[in-house]
Formats: structure tokens, sequence, C-alpha cells
């Protein structure tokens, strides 16, 4: 198997190592596992890309690469440049260091990868992990991720059914804010809303009197309805969520007829 690992915190993040060590194991003694990260941070870009300027790329050792964009970009390199001969098997995405449960899906350039490996028609799985007060200031925040990572993806590998509509699946799985002793199973969910959770800005004025705006996230220990995937996670439980890149509200169609 030929694994092709990315991320949204950047080529050094620790996540990534994480998922690095999870991709090994995954692929086994014979596989192959190739790393296309990007060289800065690029959280919150969601699933864009470099679409008006070049990405350059650089390589940083045996099969790791550094690009200068966003992780969806990532995968259009490692896909179409870097894995080119002998395109991967399956991307993996992560280990977000955070979670991305509920709304920050669609903000998440974790999942942004996830998203663009699907739209190539490659099996593409973002793993997450969310911290809390019982993981935050752990030594090691990712422990969960490290201990179960590997066997979540090799069960929802197992069970993925075959990708025959028009919009592939991916799969968006997040860890529990708990350490490893303390993970209680998966749990299949859907994606869930934070009631009242909304991203904001809070101004700031600079020595020079320009005024900036920093982006502020809300609380992420709110839980989500019973049985997605934030509810589940502060729970003590991995979710796996399946998902496509469909905006579609099939359930409003017929109620739009009549403009028609």
């Amino acid at each position: 198997m030929r694994i092709l690992v990315t991320n949204d915190d950047g080529i050094n993040a620790p996540g990534l190592k994480v998922l690095e060590q999870i991709a090994h194991d995954v692929a086994g003694p014979e596989g192959e596992v190739w790393i296309v990260a990007p060289a800065f941070e690029q959280s919150g870009v969601g699933h864009c890309i470099s679409y008006t300027h070049p990405t350059m790329i650089a390589k940083m050792g045996t099969r790791r690469f550094a690009a200068e964009g966003s992780p969806a970009d990532c995968v259009l390199a490692g896909v179409h440049d870097v894995m080119k001969d002998t395109p991967p098997d399956l991307i993996l995405s992560g280990v977000n260091r955070g979670n991305n449960s509920a709304e920050n899906a669609l903000y998440s350039g974790t999942l942004g990868a996830a998203i663009e490996g699907a739209l190539q028609g490659i099996p593409s799985i973002a793993i997450s992990q969310f911290l809390g007060p019982a993981n935050y200031t752990a030594d090691d925040p990712f422990e969960a991720s490290a201990a179960y990572g590997a066997d979540v993806v090799r069960k929802i590998l197992d069970v993925a059914p075959a990708n025959d509509a028009a919009y592939h699946l991916f799969y968006n799985v997040n860890v529990p804010p708990v350490l490893a002793a303390d993970v209680k199973g998966i749990r299949v969910a859907t994606q869930g809303l934070r009631e009242g959770t909304r991203f904001s800005v809070e101004p700031h004025n600079s020595p020079s009197g320009r005024r900036f705006l920093w982006a502020r996230g809300g609380n992420q220990q709110v839980a989500t309805a019973p049985g997605s995937d934030a509810a589940l996670n502060l729970e003590g439980y991995i979710s796996v969520t399946p998902m496509r890149a469909d905006f579609t509200a099939h359930d409003v169609l017929d109620a739009l007829k009549g403009i028609e």
C-alpha cells in the first residue's frame, strides 16, 4: 500500500509525526509512506487551492516534501507530481491539533485535503485530536490518536462501501479529548452543530494606528445533538463521520419544484 500523508498544521507539526507512524502501521513493512505537507501552518483554509499563483515544493528528505500552499495543494502535488508514476492508494490528513467536529469541519484544512483526495478518486481519511481539560496539558496530547489511529483507519478500510456515487466518500475521524486509557470506543456519527457557537473577530489597533482583526473561535466543549460527532467525542468516543462534497440539500428539492 502507498499512503500519502498531509496536514494543515505544517510540515513540522507534532501531529504529523503521529500520523506518519499511523500510516507506517497501516502500510506495513512492504508499503510506502510519502509526506507532502504545507511548509507553513494552513489551519482554517478549508478546501482552497492556489489557483492564481504557483506552489513551490521542496524535497526535505526521503519521500518527504514541503509545499508552500494549502493542504489541498499538497494533495494535488502528491498525486500529480511527487507520486504521479505510482499514485497513492490512500490519503491520510492530520493529526490535527484540535477537533474538526461539527461546524469546524466546514473551515478545516485537514478536511480540505480529504475532500481533494476524494475528488481525485482516492480513499481519504482526516484525523483530528480533540483537546480539552483532560489532555490539553498532558505530556503528549496526541496519545489517544497514536494509540487508536491505525486501528480506526484499518476498520474503516475494511467496511467502507464502494465509491460508486458521483462524489466519492471521505471520512472525518475525531479522537476524544481524553488520554488513551479513557477512550471508550468508536462510534459512527453524524456531523453535529454547536448551537450558539460561532467564529467571530476581535479588533486590535497597532501602535501605528492600523486596525487588525483576529479571528476568534467559540467554546469547543459544547455538546452537539445526541449521536453526533462532538457529543460523542465529549463522552469519550472516537467519532467516524462519512462525508461527501455534495452540498445539495436533497430534502428541499421537491419543495422548490414550484419555482419551475
